[in-house]
């Protein structure tokens, strides 16, 4: 190669490392999460009837959700999306999963134990949580700012979000930006793009 073409493919090395790099480090830089606040605390009965606190999840990443096992519209779909979740990161023993019933009643440890079963939950840091509603009501709503109430109008009579809380090793909650640098604050359990995002969120908190 002669002189003006070493010269002309150090420029486009240039040029193209100045784009490059910066979009990779964008995708991998564990700060481009933003805290979104301090998850609540809890202490709730898992599906073994075994205590679990968040202090359960220190120096793990974990997700919160809230359900009902009998709920016949977004329960379904939010759960078969969690467990492509569970299987992403199945073994890792820094990653867990607290999904939480917003209808204790109905939803004893036994009850939470043949659901988890009956939707092929293998991880044993996947801990379906059960405790007193009103204590429940205030964490989902107050704590985490995930909507949930009983509503005799709707089927399966309540209501809840269909959105995962993320949080870190630290006990943050923490979320991506959207397309205008607005941080997502949750992601949508419902949606498969949201979910994928959600798997890559988990792995660069891992590597923190």
């Amino acid at each position: 190669m002669n002189r003006k073409g070493i010269v002309g493919l150090i420029i486009v090395l240039l040029v193209f490392g100045s784009y490059a790099v910066p979009k990779i480090l964008n995708r991998l830089n564990p700060e481009q999460l933003v805290f979104i606040g301090k998850a609540p605390a809890f202490s709730l009965p898992n599906q073994n009837g075994k205590l679990i606190a968040n202090n359960a999840f220190e120096g793990k990443v974990y997700l919160v959700s809230f359900f009902f096992s009998t709920c016949p519209t977004i329960c379904p779909i939010m759960n078969a999306n969690m467990y492509k979740v569970q299987h992403e990161f199945l073994g890792n023993p820094n990653f867990g999963i607290a999904s939480i019933s917003i209808n204790p009643k109905n939803d004893t440890p036994a009850v939470l134990k043949e659901y988890a079963k009956k939707i092929g939950v293998t991880s044993k840091s996947w801990y379906f949580l059960t405790g007193d509603q009103k204590t429940i009501y205030s964490l989902a709503n107050k704590g985490f700012a995930l909507y949930a109430t009983e509503n005799n109008a709707v089927a399966g009579g309540f209501e809840h979000s269909g959105m995962f809380a993320l949080i870190d090793k630290k006990g943050n909650i923490r979320s991506r930006k959207d397309a205008h640098g607005n941080p997502i604050a949750f992601y949508d359990g419902l949606d498969n793009k949201s979910i994928r995002a959600l798997k890559r969120d988990i792995q660069l908190l891992l590597q923190e």
